[in-house]
């Protein structure tokens, strides 16, 4: 295992929200111009960033979040808005946002103190959902957030979907798509 292989913990999207983001990406594009647009198969909504791990931290990361979602229930998610971090003139994350949810805040808090309790030493930046669509504007023009507002397909038809899973992904950075889903945790129906 290479230290460069990092894990995390996020909800999986459904595929049929993941093709409307994917087909969404051709509109984005005469808008934004940005030089990697994630693939398809790999968007999600991070929960807890656990950067490298060995086998035994793995198993017990899965022990904890098994026993701290267990009793938690499947949930709506709204897909609404759009946004970017990084420079305010040269971003380096474009994403999609999602419509406040106390169940997502919820899932969160419990993934998260479970990854704690296995050890690992998580960001302690607020919480933020979202799914990251695209990394490192390209353009020699600035980027303007009225962009956004312009090429928001969400604001008036938001992508509505069911949170069921939330799973423990390995990155293999060399690969296209580059997330591999290791372990699946269902919330209950």
């Amino acid at each position: 295992m290479s230290d460069k292989t990092h894990y995390f913990l996020a909800v999986q999207l459904p595929e049929n929200i993941k093709n409307d983001l994917n087909h969404s990406k051709s509109h984005f594009q005469e808008y934004l111009s940005f030089q990697r647009w994630v693939h398809q198969a790999d968007y999600h909504i991070t929960l807890a960033f656990l950067g490298f791990a060995t086998q035994n931290q793995l198993k017990e990361v899965e022990k904890l979040v098994s026993n701290q979602i267990r009793e938690e229930k499947d949930f709506l998610l709204e897909i609404s808005h759009l946004g970017t971090f990084g420079m305010k003139t040269s971003p380096r994350i474009f994403w999609a946002g999602l419509n406040k949810s106390t169940e997502l805040d919820t899932l969160r808090d419990k993934v998260f103190y479970a990854c704690e309790q296995a050890g690992f030493e998580l960001e302690k930046r607020p919480f933020h959902p979202h799914i990251t669509l695209a990394r490192k504007w390209s353009s020699e023009e600035s980027f303007h957030s009225s962009l956004l507002e312009k090429s928001n397909l969400f604001l008036e038809n938001p992508l509505s979907f069911q949170a069921t899973n939330v799973v423990l992904y390995k990155t293999n950075l060399l690969q296209t798509p580059k997330y591999e889903n290791l372990i699946t945790f269902s919330l209950q129906s």
